[in-house]
């Protein structure tokens, strides 16, 4: 056997949380940095111990997304929009990737785990701080989940993704 064979995968690079990651909205920056803390611990666990910490992520990313969803809700964008479906097929990957994992894939975190950290700062720089540009507009409190004025969106239906490149 050559000694190449046996060489160790070089470790995982980890996200940094960075000024460039914050939306504008001090809760969902908080709910991100906690989702980059779990992409890095899930990067710095041997492969064959990340399973739980998968799971904890992967329920993290559930309440995560669902909250950002209620937010959307209760601030007028439409069930079936784009930012939502972003989520939808997030959540979709991830939950494949564990039977993957448990079929003999154990590698399949980690590269969940770096694919994630690649995808996260344009999602959070486009649909998400569009998303806190609009709860912002709306006088939408994170925090507490309410509006200031719930009558400032009655007319206001968006069915786009939230970007702040997106005109819907």
């Amino acid at each position: 056997m050559s000694a190449t064979a046996h060489t160790a995968p070089s470790a995982p690079s980890t996200m940094a949380w960075t000024a460039s990651l914050q939306t504008g909205d001090a809760r969902m920056d908080e709910t991100h940095q906690e989702f980059v803390d779990m992409i890095n611990q899930i990067l710095a666990t041997p492969e064959d111990e990340q399973l739980p910490v998968y799971k904890a992520f992967l329920n993290h990313t559930v309440e995560h997304f669902a909250q950002e969803e209620r937010w959307m809700l209760a601030t007028g964008f439409s069930a079936d929009n784009c930012h939502a479906e972003h989520h939808a097929t997030i959540l979709e990957t991830m939950r494949v990737v564990e039977a993957h994992y448990l079929d003999s894939d154990k590698t399949i975190i980690t590269r969940m785990a770096e694919a994630l950290a690649e995808w996260f700062p344009g999602h959070a720089n486009s649909m998400d701080a569009g998303l806190a540009a609009h709860l912002k507009s709306v006088g939408f409190d994170s925090v507490t989940e309410t509006l200031a004025d719930p009558s400032v969106i009655q007319n206001v239906t968006m069915s786009g993704c939230g970007s702040v490149s997106c005109s819907s």
